[in-house]
């Protein structure tokens, strides 16, 4: 077995943003993806979201691809929701963001996924780290605020490098 040190932070929304990730829905929906996110080898640092998208940190082995582990972990989820609660159409949007960092980020990410409701309430977001879509290949817009909830300000100038 190779040894690795890979984490990545995964965002991906609901089919057409619909705010269908409501309480009580969110721990089932969470419960499959972090099942199936273990099963295929990964390790699941923090899972959290809001009403219409999700954040995983999660470690990926190497031996499968991050769009294969992915595509997985949303596949199952939506499979065993609508198995389990066939009056209620639940479908994931094909795009999703996934940003690798270094172990010594990990701790500052998993604070960030901690608290997504928190950040989204009070528009604290970090903007690269919701992107779902787009053009990969080309600088992303340099997007600043003043309040982001990080406690470690050498990272957060690091995060703000990545929209250059």
């Amino acid at each position: 077995m190779a040894y690795y040190r890979l984490f990545y932070h995964v965002v991906w929304t609901t089919k057409n943003r619909q705010a269908i990730l409501t309480s009580a829905v969110e721990p089932i929906v969470y419960n499959f993806i972090r099942a199936k996110a273990i099963g295929l080898g990964g390790t699941v640092f923090s899972l959290n979201g809001v009403e219409d998208h999700v954040h995983m940190v999660a470690s990926i082995p190497p031996k499968i691809a991050v769009a294969t582990f992915i595509g997985q972990v949303k596949g199952v989820a939506t499979a065993h929701f609508n198995q389990q609660y066939p009056d209620k159409a639940f479908y994931w949007q094909e795009s999703y963001g996934v940003f690798s960092f270094d172990g010594k980020r990990l701790p500052n990410v998993i604070a960030y996924v901690e608290r997504q409701k928190e950040h989204h309430a009070q528009n604290t977001i970090i903007p690269v780290l919701e992107r779902v879509e787009g053009d990969s290949s080309q600088p992303m817009i340099r997007e600043y605020q003043e309040t982001y909830l990080v406690n470690d300000e050498a990272w957060h100038q690091e995060m703000m490098l990545w929209e250059m």
